[in-house]
């Protein structure tokens, strides 16, 4: 039988003949875990012999950033908490509304707040889920809502747009005060592709009047119309180019007509035909030039083009007159407020065909129909835990169940 000196852990005894060694030794500083000798396992504080200056291993949980979705971790000697970004909740910020999606039939889902979501509708869908089928003959634009989206049909590519095209339309506004907006009716180009030379047509309201531009390749042309006579109810564009010379016709303003710059004679667009707004909501994702800060305010129909003089003209679409997507789109002079009430004050909001309540303080829910508990983010006003605690509810009021280490009426002492 064979003795053995002791194992020491972490540093040696002071009184130990340690310096008599080339160069020093310091002791180990850090947390030593699953310690084994020949397979079997040593419990380092149960089994020790002795030793001092030894503490719990205690890493700060902070150190491996459990926070998700930009939370910041906040700690101290006795508890961790994640302070979460805006619409973001959980112990980890790992909830967000539209994690678990309530929309139906691919509507884009918006979280409004941390516990209610906004369906954002697509084409032939309308109500709070956008489970709602509609029919559409004549599409009604909402602008650009108060979440940043533009509401938009988008039609497979218009063929054979190279070298000539027409195009008519008839449009009537949401109000008057929308014609003086920057307000984008049309659009086809190529893009976010190439730099300022990039190929694109476009049509729409700017300052009260109708712009219509197009670039070749070779630079711009655009033609402005006299104001809008806002005393009529709907208004007929009427809009062409063959080769590098184009027109416009508003209404019963006379004809305006422009020669495109440059030596380049053709329109080489490959991007669907975007009618009302377009599926990116920052102007910047456009071509210069074409820059609209807002989608259309109203109503636009019996869209026809052509792209010879021998051709019928036809609507947009494959099939015609089908779009391929769309968003927030509803029927003309219908309102989907008519279909559903919110409850408990709360007011109805539509967009097209997107609708939802915007509730009172103290109320949640689809229709404002859940109130907001004491304990929640959204209740006003806010609950007085200190952070790191746990707000809980009660017949009158709420209480604050403190973390070790510290106590108060809302957990504010150490």
């Amino acid at each position: 039988q064979m003795t053995f000196g002791s194992i020491f852990l972490g540093n040696v005894p002071v009184h130990e003949e340690v310096h008599r060694c080339a160069g020093q030794i310091h002791g180990y500083k850090g947390c030593v875990r699953d310690f084994q000798v020949n397979h079997k396992e040593l419990f380092i504080i149960d089994e020790a012999l002795g030793g001092r200056n030894v503490e719990n291993c205690n890493v700060p949980i902070c150190d491996y950033h459990p926070c998700r979705n930009g939370g910041t971790c906040t700690s101290d000697a006795e508890n961790w908490f994640c302070e979460c970004p805006k619409l973001y909740s959980g112990k980890l910020c790992q909830f967000a509304t539209c994690d678990e999606n309530p929309c139906g039939n691919g509507a884009t889902c918006f979280p409004k707040s941390r516990q209610d979501a906004v369906c954002l509708c697509p084409y032939g869908r309308s109500g709070i889920l956008c489970s709602d089928a509609i029919n559409i003959s004549q599409p009604s634009f909402s602008g650009t809502d108060v979440f940043g989206y533009t509401s938009f049909l988008a039609y497979s590519t218009i063929p054979n747009i190279t070298f000539y095209y027409e195009f008519r339309l008839k449009f009537q506004l949401a109000n008057h005060h929308s014609a003086l907006q920057d307000n984008l009716i049309f659009f086809t180009g190529q893009k976010g592709q190439g730099l300022n030379g990039d190929d694109f047509l476009e049509l729409g309201l700017r300052n009260g009047r109708v712009v219509y531009s197009y670039n070749l390749g070779s630079g711009t042309a655009t033609i402005i119309s006299k104001p809008l006579d806002l005393t009529l109810n709907i208004h007929v564009i009427r809009l062409g180019r063959y080769l590098q010379k184009g027109w416009l016709k508003v209404d019963d303003q006379k004809n305006k007509t422009v020669t495109s710059p440059g030596r380049l004679v053709g329109l080489n667009v490959f991007s669907q035909f975007y009618l009302g707004g377009y599926r990116e909501y920052t102007p910047e994702l456009l071509p210069k030039g074409s820059r609209f800060k807002n989608s259309f305010q109203g109503c636009i129909f019996d869209v026809q083009f052509r792209t010879s003089m021998n051709q019928e003209f036809k609507s947009p679409g494959t099939p015609e007159g089908h779009p391929n997507s769309g968003r927030s789109v509803g029927q003309c002079k219908d309102s989907p407020c008519s279909l559903i009430k919110c409850r408990n004050g709360g007011k109805c909001i539509e967009g097209g065909s997107t609708v939802y309540c915007e509730c009172l303080t103290g109320w949640k829910g689809a229709f404002c129909t859940e109130t907001v508990s004491v304990c929640e983010p959204e209740h006003d006003p806010p609950h007085l835990c200190k952070q790191g605690s746990t707000c809980v509810p009660l017949p009158n009021g709420y209480t604050c169940h403190c973390p070790l280490g510290t106590t108060g009426t809302y957990c504010e002492q150490g």
